[in-house]
């Protein structure tokens, strides 16, 4: 059995105690200056209350920080001011600066893992993905936490850092998507076209984030496309939405300028072409 230490549970975080509960390990969590919804969710996932954060890490071989990303490092000082010696795993969703500058909090005391985690909270018919970056033998103890459960480990192909950007690059596409359906809903519902958009979009695929094999025929394109969505900013501006996406994606299709028509580009040429002014 293995001691964990969770800070702090939210609904991800509580989910992910009750896998590794469940999987047979001891999982802590700290209740002082919580308020009574994060303790009856540890309760709830089978977490044992400690009266101090100084207690759970001297009674852990692991930390987990499950914690809203803007307290991540906050939460990472917290640990590293008790000369923490165990495994510091930081599964927030945060860049691979923040991600590298916790991992300066945590060393040399501690072993510092980048986490990142897909899917929804854990639990009966619902699975999601760990996925980890850092030290192997300490990517393996955790990877143990959580065996034959809903939470799948995964190893990230990099540094610390890789599995941050990662959930970034994801995330950047699955927020903004959400985003730009709520505008797009909005400026169809003020010109009474609603109805027509849903029809259209139950006709779309809907793989384009797992198809990167298509962004040549995009950014071939593009030349023609910055300026359609020069209209629809106009458009969304004169409905009363926000046209800064739009305006935004203006400033990315320019960065293909160059590859009008040459739909026959290699995938990491249109990748690049992306990179090059803003490396």
């Amino acid at each position: 059995m293995t001691t964990v230490t969770l800070l702090h549970p939210g609904s991800m975080g509580a989910a992910v105690a009750a896998q590794a509960v469940e999987a047979g390990h001891e999982v802590l969590c700290v209740s002082d200056g919580r308020s009574e919804a994060t303790r009856r969710r540890a309760m709830e996932a089978g977490a044992t209350a400690c009266d101090s954060l100084g207690e759970a890490l001297e009674r852990s071989d692991v930390v987990l920080s499950v914690c809203p990303p803007q307290a991540a490092e906050d939460v990472a000082e917290s640990v590293a001011e008790r000369a923490f010696s165990g495994v510091y795993v930081d599964a927030n969703a945060i860049n691979p600066q923040r991600m590298q500058h916790i991992a300066e909090q945590i060393r040399p005391g501690g072993t510092i893992l980048d986490g990142a985690i897909f899917g929804p909270p854990p639990g009966g018919q619902r699975s999601a993905r760990l996925y980890l970056a850092g030290d192997s033998h300490s990517a393996d103890l955790v990877g143990s936490l959580f065996k034959d459960t809903c939470l799948h480990v995964r190893r990230a192909s990099g540094n610390i850092g890789s599995a941050s950007a990662l959930k970034m690059a994801f995330a950047s596409y699955q927020k903004a998507a959400r985003t730009l359906a709520g505008v797009a809903h909005a400026l169809a519902d003020a010109h009474g076209v609603g109805d027509q958009l849903t029809a259209e979009a139950e006709i779309m695929a809907s793989n384009i984030l797992s198809d990167p094999a298509y962004l040549p025929s995009v950014a071939a394109r593009a030349w023609r496309w910055a300026p359609e969505m020069q209209d629809i900013a106009e458009t969304l501006r004169a409905a009363g939405l926000p046209a800064d996406m739009a305006d935004a994606a203006v400033a990315v299709m320019s960065r293909w300028e160059g590859d009008k028509d040459q739909s026959d580009l290699e995938v990491a040429d249109v990748l690049a072409h992306l990179r090059r002014q803003g490396a």
